[in-house]
């Protein structure tokens, strides 16, 4: 086979994981996690949309679109419990329960066009923090 002919058959070779359920519940569950326009909870809206002060991000801005996280199925279990099923299924692995998280292995998951709402998502549901530089999670699978 000819280095061309590789490339256009490695083109059009999808990997079968990417349809399992779990993976494919967990980029549906990622699209629908922020809904349009600024946050319209209590808060925001006695503060104007003011975040000072707030211990998770409420609006988001991305490829300059306004969204809001849906509070009611993004809390920080919920995001690690749809995680959980989709690294599993995918990796064939348990996802590490404490420490470092590879970004890199979710994207290998995730839809391209989805990567953008990964870590706004993660940080805000409290899922992860940064610290010296890597993504660190930090709810366990009973929280």
């Amino acid at each position: 086979m000819s280095a061309e002919q590789n490339l256009t058959s490695d083109m059009f070779e999808v990997d079968k994981r990417l349809g399992l359920k779990p993976v494919v519940d967990f980029n549906n569950y990622l699209g629908k996690a922020f809904g349009d326009g600024p946050c319209t909870c209590i808060r925001c809206r006695t503060s104007g949309g003011d975040e000072t002060g707030y211990e998770y991000q409420h609006t988001f801005v991305l490829d300059g679109q306004t969204l809001n996280r849906r509070f009611a199925n993004t809390a920080g279990s919920d995001v690690l419990n749809a995680l959980k099923k989709a690294w599993l299924s995918y990796t064939k692995a348990d996802l590490p329960a404490l420490g470092a998280l590879d970004l890199t292995a979710v994207k290998g998951f995730v839809e391209p066009q989805l990567h953008k709402r990964l870590l706004p998502l993660f940080l805000a549901s409290g899922l992860v923090r940064e610290v010296d530089g890597q993504w660190m999670l930090q709810v366990q699978a009973g929280d």
